[in-house]
């Protein structure tokens, strides 16, 4: 193997140590990149513990550690368009496009400033790079695998980079990180939105969005609640409407079945079939290719990260269309459909309109 200068995205988690790790193993020259892309630093955004974090884990490993701001770009790019989505009343998926324009636009861009022949995350994917194209391959870890955030990644922007963990799973992760005494070998995964972290999103949302108050209703018309502003919730969502029991109905989950927009009415369900829930087709704008757009056929999807794959035949035209053979539930709108042939991510789409079973 031809040794490179390789930069890791180094965020003081475990995963993209180990990633820098195993690429020094190897002998490569590996240096880290730590990216501030949100400005404030709170409870649940905490980009100043993280940079500890990072910085000790360089430290043990002996690789120099820089460090790069891209909070105006990330505002920008993606921060912008999921403010825009939740006012349109869709359902956005920042994750993709944080990896598309930061990840693997921003961060590569300087690493590659910094003298970096090739870049490195601690993604769970895997990657095979050919004359031509760099193929984007689901990791062994099926239930780590994080090609679903990296389908709107441009392919060519995948060239001459690394994936050290897509062979591994995640206890092998972990035992390794305890093996090479890193300091955050027992460090809890990140999770909640790319770079903003898991934070209470209705009041996060409420300093962006104007919203106001509404009732949430069954379908014969009874008011069972009141909604903090439809924007704050999504197609399928059970948890947080503030449903106690409610006389004559069944003691059964609420599920939101419907976010009406013109008068500000949030319908609700306790029938999981209801077909509202369960689209059998749906429409996909804009989408987005590693590579090109592949043609008509069946293929497997995946609506959300982790849901099992589902078969639907696409068939191409102005806008792309998705027939599934099952019903997939909870389809909303402004959710990325992500489209697989066997084990390799082709891209995605936005679900612009999903038509009930």
């Amino acid at each position: 193997m031809t040794q490179q200068r390789i930069i890791v995205g180094l965020s003081g988690g475990v995963d993209s140590a180990v990633a820098a790790a195993l690429l020094q193993r190897q002998g490569h020259q590996v240096e880290g990149l730590f990216m501030r892309n949100w400005t404030e630093d709170d409870a649940y955004c905490t980009a100043a513990e993280d940079f500890q974090s990072a910085q000790a884990v360089a430290d043990v490993l002996g690789i120099p550690l820089h460090q790069a701001d891209f909070s105006q770009a990330y505002k920008e790019r993606v921060f912008a368009d999921f403010v825009a989505e939740y006012e349109a009343g869709r359902t956005p998926s920042p994750d993709l496009f944080c990896n598309r324009e930061i990840k693997f636009g921003e961060f590569a861009r300087h690493a590659r400033a910094l003298g970096a022949d090739a870049i490195a995350t601690g993604h769970y994917a895997r990657l095979e790079h050919g004359a031509e194209q760099s193929r984007l391959l689901q990791a062994r870890d099926a239930n780590k695998d994080q090609t679903y955030f990296l389908a709107a990644t441009r392919g060519a922007d995948l060239a001459g980079v690394h994936f050290p963990l897509g062979e591994l799973r995640k206890p092998e992760v972990r035992a390794i990180a305890t093996e090479l005494g890193l300091p955050n070998h027992q460090r809890k995964d990140s999770t909640g939105v790319c770079f903003i972290g898991e934070r209470p999103m209705r009041e996060f949302l409420g300093q962006w969005i104007a919203t106001q108050q509404g009732d949430i209703r069954t379908d014969d018309g009874r008011t069972i609640g009141r909604h903090q502003g439809v924007a704050f919730y999504t197609l399928g969502q059970r948890n947080g409407l503030g449903i106690g029991g409610v006389k004559g109905a069944a003691e059964a989950p609420w599920y939101v079945a419907q976010r009406r927009t013109e008068d500000n009415v949030l319908l609700v369900t306790q029938d999981v079939q209801d077909p509202r829930l369960n689209a059998k087709s749906m429409v996909l704008e804009p989408c987005y290719w590693l590579h090109e757009e592949p043609p008509a056929g069946q293929y497997s999807v995946r609506i959300r990260h982790r849901q099992p794959l589902q078969k639907a035949n696409l068939q191409p035209g102005p806008a792309l269309s998705l027939e599934f053979e099952t019903p997939v539930w909870a389809a909303a709108e402004g959710q990325y459909a992500v489209i697989y042939r066997n084990d390799e991510c082709l891209g995605c789409g936005m679900i612009l309109a999903a038509k009930p079973s």
